[in-house]
């Protein structure tokens, strides 16, 4: 299957920072790519320049059979774009803001009309579309620029971090409308976020990149077999000691353990035989266990076991 978007070495440097460290992507027609990372990890760098906003310092990188740099306009009329900010103006309605990027693509008369029933019929803005912007929640003006980002029909839709900053509910109507565009239109879209959750939930593949490199690849699922082992979480009583971390790697069957304040995670190829064995040993070291529980790897352990750190560490402070 051909590629919609594949970048070969990509790098982009802000003075002595590398935003983006020589990233190899091939990212194919009709699939949900999520991209995740943390904050700062080089995700919206890598977007811009997808999307033309930004020049490559080296490496090249084609979005739908075009060069970014060689031919960014070629690329402009077949991708549409929902970054993190959304660029609406409050003292429109959300019909008016449709009907003017559709006369920005070269529509006229009727099939200016046409495009934007066509846009509503996929994207659920009900009767809001005929109210100002200024009266939008977050959620509903997330949607108004998604449906804006589909006027031109685009081959390639790039969402960054849309639901940030949104509700549950919100945010839970945003991934509805995704899955939708991809499922009735095959439209491939290539997601940033830092959400894990919404990498399980929407992507077919997912990319995690950290401190600009892409370090994994792959499906949801075969990500997280990657780790193979049970998750044991221990909450304790103030912060876990190193020497806590110490006396459960010598139980059999513990392959990892690490600390993060006053969570104790243990990684085992039989977890549940092992919940007990752990409560003794930490009892026995005077470790005062608040609760235990058995869980099955998550993409955060992917990042943790690659990285060393947890990918939503900058939300837990």
């Amino acid at each position: 299957m051909a590629a919609a978007v594949e970048t070969e070495g990509l790098a982009r440097t802000f003075g002595d920072v590398r935003a983006v460290d020589g990233v190899d992507l091939a990212v194919r027609e009709g699939e949900i790519y999520g991209f995740l990372g943390p904050n700062g990890a080089g995700k919206s760098t890598l977007v811009r320049i997808l999307c033309t906003l930004l020049l490559p310092t080296a490496g090249r990188a084609r979005v739908a059979g075009y060069d970014v740099v060689d031919d960014p306009e070629a690329v402009r009329l077949r991708i549409g774009v929902a970054l993190q900010d959304a660029a609406l103006d409050n003292l429109q309605t959300g019909r008016e803001l449709l009907r003017l990027q559709a006369r920005l693509y070269g529509l006229r008369g009727a099939d200016v009309d046409r495009r934007v029933d066509d846009v509503l019929r996929l994207v659920d803005i009900g009767d809001a579309i005929d109210r100002r912007i200024a009266t939008y929640s977050g959620g509903m003006k997330r949607r108004l620029d998604l449906a804006a980002a589909l006027v031109q029909e685009p081959r390639v839709l790039f969402l960054d971090e849309p639901t940030t900053g949104l509700d549950p509910v919100s945010r839970a109507a945003v991934w509805r409308e995704v899955r939708r565009l991809n499922d009735e239109l095959g439209m491939t879209i290539f997601l940033t976020t830092q959400y894990l959750e919404e990498a399980d939930e929407l992507a077919d593949r997912v990319g995690i990149i950290s401190l600009g490199r892409l370090v994994a690849e792959g499906t949801p699922e075969e990500l997280k077999r990657s780790i193979g082992d049970d998750i044991v979480e221990v909450a304790v009583d103030g912060d876990a000691s190193p020497s806590a971390a110490r006396v459960l790697e010598g139980l059999d069957g513990v392959s990892h353990v690490s600390v993060d304040g006053a969570l104790i995670s243990v990684r085992a190829n039989d977890g549940a035989a092992l919940v007990s064995p752990i409560a003794v040993t930490l009892n026995e070291n005077a470790v005062k266990v608040r609760s235990l529980t058995l869980r099955t790897p998550t993409l955060d352990d992917v990042f943790l076991e690659l990285t060393g750190a947890h990918i939503e560490e900058d939300e837990r402070q």
